[in-house]
């Protein structure tokens, strides 16, 4: 039986609302704002980055808040540790996102036991997978959802163009838990053969919440255009 929060997300859209330091939106007010008009646009939830975005976000919405804190930019950064989730689930995330690699983690403990910590103070878990094995990993701790977040960038898989599908499929085939898509989801299409595969969402953010890259899609396809 999965949780109420996470059922309220089945079949509807996720919207990742992220800036990138030194951006212009790296605001946590304008974060907000963001996420405010992707929960009027439909979106279940939110995905979002740092205690202040988180804090910021979770004042301003009616849907689920699913927090994470990015420290570093090598190996496990996204809630690296033990602390790093705790201190997402105090800013007001309803549910942790944490990589759920199968790589050493910075405070010393395997994923099994920051799970187990998590569950012990009522924290939700969310495991930001890159690979079937990370999968089977993340299950045998009892996280509460799995994703394809990291698929393409742990080393472990290719990169593909879109959405790990494969990958999506094998998992949603093996595991009795909500798998959600998230990676290179750029289209409605993207998003469409995704739920088609069997996921139980879809998380969308570069292609919603970034227009830096939105435009920068635009931009190269209008120079590469052959005008007559």
């Amino acid at each position: 039986m999965t949780h109420p929060l996470i059922d309220s997300m089945k079949g509807r859209l996720v919207v990742s609302v992220q800036a990138y330091p030194g951006e212009p939106m790296r605001d946590p007010q304008t974060m907000a704002r963001i996420a405010k008009a992707a929960e009027i646009g439909g979106a279940a939830a939110i995905r979002c980055q740092g205690l202040a975005d988180i804090s910021a976000i979770k004042g301003q919405v009616d849907v689920p808040v699913i927090g994470l804190w990015k420290e570093g930019h090598e190996g496990i950064y996204i809630t690296p540790t033990l602390r790093h989730a705790r201190a997402c689930s105090l800013a007001g995330a309803d549910i942790v996102a944490i990589d759920a690699t199968r790589r050493p983690r910075p405070d010393g403990l395997t994923y099994a036991e920051v799970v187990e910590a998590c569950h012990a103070e009522g924290i939700l878990v969310m495991a930001d997978c890159g690979s079937i094995e990370d999968a089977r990993m993340a299950a045998e701790a009892g996280s509460d959802i799995l994703s394809t977040t990291l698929a393409g960038y742990s080393g472990e898989r290719e990169k593909t163009h879109g959405p790990d599908l494969e990958l999506l499929r094998e998992m949603v085939a093996e595991f009795d838990l909500p798998v959600i898509c998230e990676g290179r989801v750029h289209t409605p299409a993207d998003a469409k053969a995704a739920m088609e595969a069997g996921a139980w969402c879809v998380i969308v953010g570069t292609a919603i919440t970034h227009p830096t890259s939105i435009t920068g899609w635009f931009a190269e396809a209008v120079a590469s255009a052959e005008v007559g």
